[in-house]
């Protein structure tokens, strides 16, 4: 590979690991071109060159941080084979992503859903198809394990679960809502 590809791949991926960082905390909206350039210390003329508009970084920043939510939830659940165990496996990792921080602003979809959820176009869109296949994911599972006749049911009322412990963490700073979310789970998924 060419040098200058190598580099404006690292140099994309520096932007929006920043980018999801911000998002998580701020919003998407709080994203700019601007301030991506100065905190990177990059050019405006630079940055814009990778992602040409706010919503292309914004839809980018989405997908960098379905990458990152995969490979801290998903992916390491689904080693576990199709059983209730992994079905726990998916809302504890859910979870541990949040209770750690693995975006300081916790759940980074928790945040833009509520901040774009509201307003039609291809942000709200990305988002809601992340949250369809996430709980997609969940509800399969429970399926496949064969513990509800409802599954879609119960993967909407894990995630509630999950959730909340979030909101609850980052509003009140209650992290025993995890442990809180962890006991819900638990019952519900008879354990």
């Amino acid at each position: 590979m060419d040098g200058r590809v190598i580099r404006g791949e690292q140099t994309r991926r520096n932007i929006l690991a920043r980018a999801v960082d911000i998002a998580s905390v701020e919003g998407l909206e709080g994203l700019s071109i601007g301030r991506l350039a100065t905190d990177l210390d990059v050019s405006k003329s630079g940055l814009f060159a990778h992602f040409g508009s706010k919503e292309e970084l914004q839809l980018a920043t989405i997908e960098a941080a379905a990458r990152i939510f995969y490979a801290e939830v998903i992916g390491p659940a689904l080693v576990t084979p199709p059983s209730p165990d992994r079905v726990y496996h998916l809302l504890d990792r859910w979870l541990a992503y949040s209770r750690t921080r693995v975006f300081p602003g916790g759940c980074f979809f928790a945040r833009v859903g509520a901040e774009f959820g509201g307003r039609p176009g291809r942000i709200r869109d990305a988002i809601a198809e992340l949250d369809c296949t996430w709980l997609g994911v969940v509800a399969q599972a429970i399926a496949q394990a064969r513990m509800e006749s409802d599954p879609d049911q119960l993967a909407f009322e894990l995630n509630a679960y999950a959730r909340a412990a979030n909101a609850a963490s980052l509003v009140h700073g209650d992290d025993n809502a995890y442990e809180r979310a962890d006991r819900a789970v638990r019952a519900a998924l008879g354990r």
